[in-house]
């Protein structure tokens, strides 16, 4: 299998009942309804695309798939989810295009960084790759800044190049569609 990218709206929880577990369906009866959503759509995607596969979160709090060889990775936002599903570990994130990321910034955006193209959408780009990379690594305490890297955008291409922790590159996908930034790892 290689790596597959999904992106679907947001459901309303009623309308996948049927769909995710009865577990699920307890679980998420605690969250608030945007939550509920959110939960209850990745984890519909994935049943629908590999069956009823047990699913779990690794220590990092990151999901997983229980007594299964696959990997997964799923991102919410802009009124969507997203899941990858790879024979390799693998993340996704995914973000409105028309977030404003001007007050966070400086919490996760290099000059280096911002100077790598003129398009308004690099700070959301470099967010998505972080974000994707931290997701990969499942390590807590990674440093936006310190830890992770991008060095290249390119729009045309749909690609994206970082590092974690100075390592080797890591080649990404950047996908611009449904008025969202998805990044996800190849």
């Amino acid at each position: 299998m290689t790596l597959r990218c999904i992106l679907a709206p947001l459901a309303s929880p009623d309308t996948l009942r049927g769909q995710v577990t009865d577990a699920d369906w307890a679980a998420a009866a605690a969250f608030p309804p945007r939550r509920r959503a959110e939960y209850l759509t990745w984890r519909a995607v994935v049943y629908r695309e590999l069956g009823a596969v047990p699913i779990g979160y690794d220590a990092a709090g990151g999901p997983v798939l229980i007594g299964d060889p696959r990997h997964i990775g799923v991102s919410h936002g802009g009124g969507h989810a997203a899941v990858v599903i790879s024979d390799r570990p693998c993340a996704v994130d995914i973000e409105s295009e028309t977030r404003r990321f001007t007050r966070a910034a400086a919490h996760f955006l290099t000059p280096a960084e911002a100077a790598l193209g003129d398009d308004p959408r690099v700070a959301g780009v470099v967010w998505c790759a972080k974000e994707t990379l931290y997701k990969l690594a499942r390590r807590r305490g990674i440093d936006l800044l310190r830890d992770l890297a991008i060095e290249r955008i390119d729009f045309a291409a749909g690609e994206v190049v970082g590092r974690i922790r100075g390592g080797e590159p890591i080649p990404m996908r950047l996908e611009l569609r449904e008025g969202l930034i998805v990044v996800h790892t190849l």
